[in-house]
């Protein structure tokens, strides 16, 4: 099967939910995300309306990527999130350039590792758009018990910083970062 990889429109807020929550419900997810299925659950309406909106084609501020099949069906998604040079990001560090800062990402477990090439082109287009809104560089942040995550990361291109991020509950998470080359 082959998948469409595209950015959300805004009217899709009922796939944006629909996916999300099945990756809450992944084995490593307490690893991957910061929410957990039951305070997602439990959202209205109105918050997937603005969750989608504000991730859609057309939005500068984030970015969300999906692969659609033939069938309809999300194989998966992944989020691209600007943060402005000066401006402090969601942990209140401030970045010195403008950067992306990939979040969200989840593939079915029966999209993993396929033939189709399912996140390999969620991140390609994340990275192209990032690419073309003009950001030097991309990061994203992974949990130290995630290895089959982190071995992804590494394949695409990315490679660790040295810098942790510290999360509720563990050790922290291992930066890695994408370096944009323009030629």
């Amino acid at each position: 099967m082959t998948h469409e990889i595209r950015s959300i429109r805004s009217d899709e807020w009922r796939q944006v939910k629909e996916l999300r929550l099945v990756a809450l419900q992944d084995p490593v997810a307490h690893l991957a995300f910061l929410e957990t299925y039951e305070d997602a659950v439990s959202k209205a309406d109105g918050f997937w309306q603005d969750r989608a909106e504000g991730a859609a084609l057309g939005a500068t501020a984030r970015q969300q990527f999906v692969a659609v099949g033939e069938d309809g069906v999300w194989a998966g998604s992944v989020t691209v999130l600007v943060e402005e040079g000066g401006v402090p990001d969601v942990f209140g560090v401030v970045p010195e350039r403008s950067q992306g800062h990939v979040v969200g990402v989840f593939v079915r477990p029966e999209y993993r590792g396929s033939a189709a090439g399912v996140t390999r082109g969620l991140f390609d287009a994340a990275l192209a758009w990032s690419w073309e809104a003009g950001l030097e560089r991309v990061r994203l942040f992974v949990h130290e018990k995630n290895s089959r995550a982190e071995a992804f990361y590494r394949k695409a291109g990315f490679r660790p910083t040295g810098e942790t991020t510290p999360m509720p509950g563990d050790t922290g998470e291992l930066e890695l970062e994408f370096e944009i080359t323009r030629g």
